[in-house]
């Protein structure tokens, strides 16, 4: 289809920066930045204490969130997604919503050791205090048992980082 916008995705773990890279990708290529814990917490901003909640609701919004993306997508607009795409399972649903709709997409995959990403969690929760509750290094180690990096047989457009962002 012609004049589709590009969708842009993340990967890394808990405190690789991928929030930060959103916004520096939206920037650099004129594009609307949907933040899934902005959604969430306008939407369920008392409902989410527990990680099995965030799942939950993270799941309510994903069908309004993909039909309003591809809208976007539809009408040229670049969209970065700060969403993560930490599992196949995940990437496989932006990849989706990309192929329904002929857009292409780009997938960053911020690559960090634990430890970095450890340093910057304690950074964070410093810095937002109102975020003290996940940003722990229990929560990083909950979370990170489910990571899976990207692997070439997903066929992903990807961009590697390797460095804080």
């Amino acid at each position: 289809m012609e004049n589709q916008g590009k969708l842009f995705f993340f990967c890394g773990k808990m405190g690789a920066g991928k929030s930060t890279k959103s916004k520096i990708v939206a920037a650099e290529n004129k594009a609307v930045l949907i933040s899934e814990d902005d959604w969430l917490s306008a939407h369920y901003p008392s409902q989410i204490q527990a990680f099995d909640d965030y799942i939950k609701y993270s799941n309510l919004i994903k069908p309004f969130v993909k039909s309003h993306v591809q809208s976007l997508l539809n009408v040229g607009v670049n969209v970065v997604m700060d969403f993560p795409a930490n599992t196949i399972k995940q990437r496989a649903w932006f990849v989706s919503l990309c192929v329904e709709v002929g857009s292409e997409h780009e997938l960053w995959y911020l690559d960090l050791t634990d430890e970095q990403c450890l340093s910057q969690v304690a950074k964070r929760r410093v810095e937002q205090p109102e975020r003290s509750m996940f940003d722990t290094e229990a929560v990083f180690h909950h979370v990170t048992q489910y990571f899976e990096a990207p692997e070439a047989s997903e066929k992903l457009s990807l961009v590697r980082v390797g460095e804080y962002a």
